[in-house]
């Protein structure tokens, strides 16, 4: 994956995957501790449950250490979150970020566990079939920073991209999505004009 998310996909080819496995597991195949998150609850998670999920694993500190930094690309983890959600704790070198993205119609929530990160979004519902290129309306944009422990939730048509802003220091946050990103929208933006430029499926990032 070219530059995704706040997304478990790579955004340089020095990104590595570390290990994929459930929250409650053990050890993982490095034999590192991944620590035990709570119970997952029945039926399909809200969002509301995601976002206290990504609270509670970006809040356990043991499990975060697990992730090994690399200052020359993202690094993840991936985990199983509540309800057949999927989650990942992601690492943000100095200096990377995700390119504009959607989540292929998923909704979740994300939190940051160490460091700032920074979100742009847009405000508006895109169409997802028949465009190349789209002009946005004066007024969409909305910005946010998260810092340690900050959290948000986002709807399944939400579009943002996420950023390490820093010139020094990683930046480490905790992702869940429902249902599982079944693909990914990659855009380009110019001023106001937002270009799809690829879609990836979940064979390009895991």
């Amino acid at each position: 994956m070219s530059a995704s998310l706040d997304a478990p996909a790579p955004t340089t080819s020095a990104s590595t995957a570390v290990v994929s496995k459930a929250v409650g597991s053990q050890t993982a195949a490095s034999g590192a501790s991944v620590g035990t998150a709570a119970p997952a609850v029945s039926g399909v998670p809200t969002q509301t449950e995601l976002l206290d999920f990504v609270r509670r694993t970006a809040a356990d500190t043991e499990l975060v250490a697990t992730l090994p930094l690399d200052p020359e690309g993202r690094t993840w983890i991936r985990l199983d979150g509540p309800a057949g959600s999927e989650a990942w704790i992601i690492s943000w070198p100095p200096g990377t970020g995700t390119g504009w993205h959607d989540h292929g119609g998923s909704y979740g929530a994300f939190a940051t566990a160490e460091g700032v990160l920074q979100e742009d979004s847009l405000a508006a519902r895109l169409p997802t079939e028949g465009w190349k290129t789209l002009e946005l309306a004066e007024g969409v944009d909305r910005e946010r920073k998260l810092t340690k422990g900050d959290a948000r939730a986002f709807g399944s048509h939400h579009v943002h991209e996420v950023r390490n802003e820093s010139y020094s220091e990683h930046a480490v946050s905790v992702h869940a999505y429902y249902p599982p990103l079944p693909l990914m929208r990659r855009y380009s933006r110019t001023g106001a004009v937002l270009r799809l430029e690829q879609v990836e499926r979940p064979q390009e990032w895991q």
